[in-house]
């Protein structure tokens, strides 16, 4: 079945997110350009900053791939699962090496981070694992990563923003 009849009604959901991801992944350079000294200060910033970008990408390179014309309902679900499954193990790199750079007294809080880039990057692992299996009902998948990711690059950007002047 082509990719075309299978995400009917998803193509601006999709359109719209990767314009977001676009727009939120400048802020957080624009976040990083403005307080570089001070981010290159603390071990574990410039980590921070790249696994929210990571997480930004992962949801503009996945809205990308819904977009492409007549390709395969599997075809997207094997994409969306391969990008799922790089994107898992980068940020899951990224946030050891954050928890291993953060100071002790501020690794509880970074646990709530952890766990909420974790269930977005698994949100999109299921949505092409559901797609391959069952066809476009995974899409579905992909709305709480989309949303989890915006609400943990947003915070990320807070801090590289505004935090870091504290």
């Amino acid at each position: 079945m082509a990719v075309l009849a299978a995400v009917d009604g998803w193509s601006e959901f999709f359109l719209a997110q990767a314009g977001a991801a676009a727009v939120l992944a400048g802020l957080v350079f624009v976040g990083v350009s403005i307080n570089l000294e001070k981010i290159l200060a603390l071990a574990s910033l410039p980590s921070r900053a790249l696994g929210a970008i990571t997480l930004l990408v992962a949801v503009l390179v996945q809205s990308s791939l819904v977009l492409v014309p007549d390709q395969s309902t599997t075809a997207l679900g094997l994409e969306m699962l391969g990008v799922g499954l790089v994107v898992l193990l980068a940020v899951s790199a990224i946030q050891r090496d954050v928890y291993l750079k953060q100071e002790p007294q501020y690794r509880g809080r970074f646990k709530i981070t952890i766990a909420l880039g974790q269930s977005a990057v698994l949100a999109f692992v299921v949505a092409g694992a559901v797609v391959v299996a069952a066809g476009a009902d995974g899409m579905y998948w992909t709305v709480p990563g989309v949303l989890i990711t915006y609400l943990v690059s947003i915070a990320e950007a807070w801090v590289l923003l505004v935090e870091i002047q504290r």
